[in-house]
């Protein structure tokens, strides 16, 4: 079932927890292009904003320890992110600007039979959350899509 047509339903943000939001905001802004849009202060708490193009991501303090260990491309938990995902013109170029200074937790790989061209790197975040970082990622055409029932 989907929404109504009437309805106009877009992407929103992604809320993520933080145990130091000026580090998880240098991290996201380094190396992902993002910017600081809106800080909302409210009961002694701070949240913070941040934009790239459509895309948002909201930072919330936490004092809490991780719920489980990320390692590869993400955790399999139910109810929880697997990964957030960037694209990039070029994975190796990524890496080399990078110079050592994120954590890779899997890769690179080349996914080049079922997509050729498609590579992919999977770094941490400073709170182990998954980013994965992928270069010549394609959608299928409707009809390859229509032998999938």
């Amino acid at each position: 079932m989907s929404a109504p047509a009437d309805v106009n339903v877009r992407w929103a943000h992604v809320g993520l927890n933080c145990r130091d939001q000026k580090v998880t905001e240098e991290f996201y802004s380094r190396w992902f292009g993002f910017s600081r849009a809106r800080v909302v202060e409210a009961d002694g708490s701070r949240v913070v904003f941040l934009r790239s193009g459509p895309v948002y991501l909201e930072l919330f303090p936490t004092d809490a320890a991780p719920a489980f260990d990320t390692v590869d491309d993400g955790p399999d938990n139910p109810g929880a992110a697997r990964h957030l995902a960037f694209q990039v013109d070029d994975v190796d170029a990524f890496l080399a600007a990078a110079d050592g200074e994120l954590k890779v937790t899997l890769g690179p790989l080349a996914f080049d039979e079922f997509i050729p061209g498609w590579k992919t790197v999977w770094v941490s975040d400073p709170d182990g959350l998954v980013i994965e970082v992928s270069q010549g990622y394609t959608d299928q055409s409707a009809e390859e899509l229509r032998t999938y029932a």
